[in-house]
């Protein structure tokens, strides 16, 4: 069995003396697994760092069994070290990609969209709202997507300023009536509009982190969200 795909690094752990398992999210066959041969040694070890992006051939005996990666680095990403915030990002990329990416099932438009973010990441200031879509996206992608098309209560599509906690649906603020404190904030940047402000990214943030813990960890085997994910957010709330 081989084939040859691109994808980035989500996770690496030692495997013997000198290699490494490493966990990729590929463009044509999603979250994958394989051993990287020398993959702990110095050589190729600062290759193979969460975020990077790598052209990789697997090999195996058959289907079903861990096989081998033979890598060649495209984007090392390396320079985001230096980034807090930037770094911030990519490991609650990575790191929810890992949690929530069920093995071997290709997203390719989630995989197109990761690598924009990861570009976006260090190089413009509007990586925060980028990263807020990202979510949404990987909700959709994963079968809990949010439905903002229409008011829930009166289906207006106009004037939509919340989300209801249970059921995901947009509601217009005439909609909400007295019940506003109890739903969830719908900035317009969770709607395609908006500047991308950082206090509404913060909002849009606070309503899929709901539905990642609401929808996604009960599916998942109600396992903690990464933490990843909450040391972002703590960043971004304090700009």
């Amino acid at each position: 069995m081989e084939w040859r795909d691109q994808g980035a690094v989500l996770a690496v752990r030692r495997h013997g003396e000198s290699s490494a398992i490493v966990e990729l999210f590929t463009a044509e066959h999603g979250r994958h697994s394989g051993v990287v041969r020398g993959g702990a040694g110095r050589r190729m070890a600062p290759l193979l760092q969460p975020g990077a992006q790598l052209e990789v051939t697997w090999r195996a005996r058959l289907e079903d069994h861990l096989g081998a990666f033979t890598v060649e680095p495209l984007k090392s990403r390396a320079e985001l070290m230096g980034d807090r915030g930037a770094l911030a990002g990519l490991n609650a990329v990575t790191a929810l990609l890992h949690f929530a990416l069920p093995e071997r099932e290709a997203h390719p438009a989630l995989y197109r969209r990761t690598i924009s973010v990861l570009d976006m990441l260090g190089t413009s200031e509007l990586w925060p709202l980028a990263y807020l879509r990202w979510e949404m996206a990987l909700l959709e992608d994963l079968g809990y997507g949010l439905d903002l098309s229409a008011c829930a209560v009166t289906g207006t599509r106009d004037d939509l300023a919340y989300v209801s906690p249970k059921s995901g649906r947009a509601v217009s603020a005439e909609g909400a009536g007295d019940w506003a404190d109890r739903l969830l904030p719908l900035p317009p940047e969770m709607l395609g509009a908006g500047d991308g402000a950082r206090e509404n990214v913060m909002a849009g943030l606070r309503t899929t982190g709901h539905f990642l813990h609401l929808w996604l960890a009960p599916a998942l085997g109600d396992r903690p969200l990464p933490e990843a994910r909450a040391r972002l957010i703590e960043r971004l709330a304090r700009g």
